[in-house]
């Protein structure tokens, strides 16, 4: 079938076409002579000149659009040719013809994608950095199904969707150009004719860089060429299970941890911020730092939780590679970092993922099931398969090329449910007529599956608040496939007992003994996050009853519980030195306090020292998410409101015995029941005198009674401080482990 060159050629001055290089570029007419055509469509030039080595040739304007044409012949292949261009303002420029490139995305990319099973898109979309037939430029793609056309554009044209036309590659919905000469630090957007022939100025949804907000082009980049120095780490990493090593988590909002004392409005860089944070997380003893998300987004109020840019380290505190040397930073640094990701849902913004190409795309055409009624943002499609191609491919992307330790998930309560935060009648039941979203459990299982093959070293965690069965269990067990769930209900509970008074603690003592009957049902972190000291809900000091010494004190024994309850560790930043005022996202933590009031420097103190407690006690995180590693040993002191329980290592002998007095009461030969005969030393109490507390201590070894009390075969009697929490180590002459492993040899 003939080409009608002419209707082809009407397509593209009409900004109409889907293959503008059916008719633009080089063309061969008579290969017997050889004679070929030349064309390019320049909408802004007064005058173009085609430029063959030494020869230049005057380009016949054939349309008045801008459309210039050259017959030529007596030339070899392949032939290396440019233009030179004057514009409409007497500029003069030299381009080379994007039009001579043939179809570069393989068969095989292109049915990954379509089939859901693509996990590099970021190597293949967006825009690449290439050399190609020996020029240097940029090949940029984009997936639009529905498009009628779809252009770049930039200062590099004017913005004018005219110029660089791109072409669709078969059916596989893939637009491409390679630009030549085009290289990194550019501007550009894709502009898109929908089918009902309005235009839409889009943002790459794979751009690796963007400008500041309110500004919302991408910025051309190469993620190449950054030097790591993290071999050692990655390597320990990997070969190491997490569930059985400590874990500490330091939950930092980047762009109010602190900011530019001499210019409050001025954010720290990302390199500035690994000098200044990174040494204060590992003197606090934090062995891991999560990073509210920094993908770019538009609304700083939006905490980063309404992403328009998921493959962009926002450019707020820096660019990607600054990004990479903060990570390299922390991980020479001995810390782990994991990073929010939300693959739940995205914002409505205009130059966003929302109606991309004129169509529900990355959203479900039915607002029941692509709208979130509650937070105003899109849905994420997970039964259309290019889609999922895009998040697995996005999670990859962090792990691999940004060196990440994990990624935390976001309210995959509402990824579970259709009916999340609806009403009856504002969802539609799945095809079994349940609520569960299968797509979305699907695309869950296979993202986790995909993940921890490639990268097994790593932790993917779950914000899951219900109560669904397995988040954190293998997907062969029928489970979600995470590593981790946080455990919204040890929250919930926790938070709600210690805002009470203590004289009514007694009433909700099951408050804090529930946690425990399903304490190992999931691989479970334990937070005192973000979400909890915001929206009115107080800092962390603030909902502590009392005068002021009892809010330290029952701060500091919320922190004791938090560290000896079974479950890894997460705090958010501020709540370590007790931050007063709740947490604003557009200002620094109040770090004046530290110097000002010594109390919060005490508790600052506190949280260092049980951290490195922490961090060196194999009994409170080598059994974390199995029974081995818990014992009662008193649930029953309702009256007192005090709990004791036993925390184990592999090695039961291994063991710490932690008392709890919720109470501002105090007690002396209290019974406290113990595991072994040895005497038992107080290691810790957040009660001690450079804690801020009354400094009722248990100085001397404590020698077991043979006499069961509680759940324990003999007990101990002490002295139980005031709203504390105490802990005992059974004092042997040979840690029990070693000594093990001497009779195993002798044998």
């Amino acid at each position: 079938m003939s080409l009608d060159v002419v209707k082809e050629l009407d397509r593209v001055l009409a900004s109409d076409q889907h293959d503008p290089f059916q008719v633009l570029g080089f063309h061969i007419i008579d290969p017997d002579k050889p004679t070929a055509v030349i064309r390019t469509f320049q909408p802004l030039a007064e005058a173009v000149r085609l430029v063959i080595g030494e020869r230049k040739i005057d380009m016949y304007k054939m349309r008045d659009e801008g459309l210039f044409e050259a017959i030529i012949d007596d030339f070899s292949l392949p032939l290396d040719y440019c233009y030179e261009i004057t514009l409409y303002n007497k500029t003069v420029k030299i381009v080379h013809d994007p039009y001579t490139v043939l179809p570069l995305l393989k068969d095989f990319d292109q049915y990954l994608f379509n089939n859901g099973t693509h996990y590099n898109l970021y190597d293949k979309l967006g825009a690449q950095p290439r050399v190609i037939n020996g020029q240097n430029g940029t090949l940029f793609r984009v997936w639009a199904p529905a498009a009628r056309r779809v252009s770049v554009i930039g200062d590099f044209n004017f913005w004018d969707g005219r110029i660089h036309q791109m072409r669709a590659v078969e059916s596989s919905g893939v637009w491409e150009l390679f630009i030549p000469d085009l290289t990194v630090g550019e501007l550009y957007k894709f502009e898109i004719r929908a089918q009902d022939m309005s235009i839409l100025e889009k943002l790459d949804p794979l751009h690796f860089q963007a400008e500041v907000r309110p500004k919302t082009a991408a910025i051309t980049a190469d993620l190449r060429g950054f030097e790591w120095h993290d071999e050692e780490w990655l390597k320990k990493r990997d070969a190491t299970t997490s569930y059985h090593a400590p874990m500490s988590t330091y939950e930092v909002h980047l762009g109010s941890w602190r900011r530019d004392p001499a210019d409050p409005e001025r954010f720290l860089t990302y390199r500035e911020l690994a000098e200044v944070l990174i040494p204060y997380v590992k003197e606090m003893g934090f062995t891991h730092i999560e990073l509210m998300p920094i993908m770019e987004h538009p609304l700083d109020e939006s905490w980063g939780y309404q992403v328009t840019g998921y493959y962009a380290a926002t450019s707020r505190f820096g660019t990607p590679h600054d990004f990479m040397y903060f990570i390299d930073q922390c991980h020479q640094n001995g810390l782990g970092l994991i990073l929010d990701w939300v693959p739940s849902h995205f914002p409505t913004d205009g130059h966003g993922l929302g109606k991309f190409d004129g169509s529900a795309l990355y959203e479900h055409q039915d607002a029941r099931q692509g709208f979130h009624p509650e937070w105003g943002t899109y849905i994420f499609n997970y039964g259309r398969r290019e889609v999922v191609s895009f998040l697995i491919s996005n999670a990859m992307f962090w792990l691999e090329k940004f060196h990440l330790d994990g990624l935390r998930v976001d309210a995959v309560a509402s990824m579970l449910y259709l009916d999340y935060a609806r009403q009856p009648g504002q969802w539609i039941p799945n095809q079994r007529g349940g609520k569960e979203n299968l797509d979305a459990i699907e695309f869950m299982k296979h993202l986790n599956s995909v993940i921890y093959k490639r990268f097994p070293g790593v932790s993917m965690i779950a914000e899951e608040s219900t109560s669904f069965f397995g988040v954190s269990k293998p997907t062969d067990a029928g489970g979600l496939g995470f590593g981790y769930k946080w455990n919204m209900g040890w929250m919930n509970d926790t938070l709600n007992y210690f805002s009470r008074d203590p004289l009514y603690r007694k009433y909700h003592h099951n408050a804090l003994t529930f946690s425990l009957l399903y304490a190992f049902s999931e691989n479970f972190i334990i937070p005192l996050s973000h979400d909890e000291v915001v929206h009115g809900k107080r800092s962390l000091l603030a909902k502590m009853p009392g005068d002021e010494w009892q809010q330290f004190a029952n701060l500091r024994l919320l922190f004791f519980y938090l560290w000896t309850h079974p479950g890894k560790k997460l705090l958010f930043m501020g709540g370590e030195f007790g931050q007063l005022s709740e947490w604003y996202c557009k200002k620094s933590l109040d770090w004046h306090l530290l110097e000002e009031r010594p109390r919060h420097q005490q508790v600052q103190d506190f949280v260092k020292k049980i951290n490195r407690l922490y961090v060196k006690s194999p009994a409170l995180w080598q059994e974390d998410h199995t029974n081995n590693g818990f014992q009662w040993l008193d649930f029953k002191d309702v009256n007192n409101s005090i709990i004791a329980y036993a925390r184990k290592a592999t090695d039961p002998d291994d063991h710490l015995i932690c008392l709890l007095n919720f109470t501002p009461e105090t007690h002396h030969d209290y019974k406290l029941g113990v595991l072994s005969n040895v005497p038992y030393r107080e290691i810790l109490s957040s009660d001690d005198k450079q804690f801020g507390g009354s400094n009722i201590t248990n100085p001397a070894l404590k020698t077991p009674i043979k006499e069961p009390y509680g759940e324990a075969p003999m007990h101990i009697k002490v002295s139980v401080p005031p709203l504390s929490g105490i802990i005992f180590k059974p004092e042997t002459s040979t840690p029990p482990n070693k000594d093990k492993k001497k009779l195993k040899m002798k044998k």
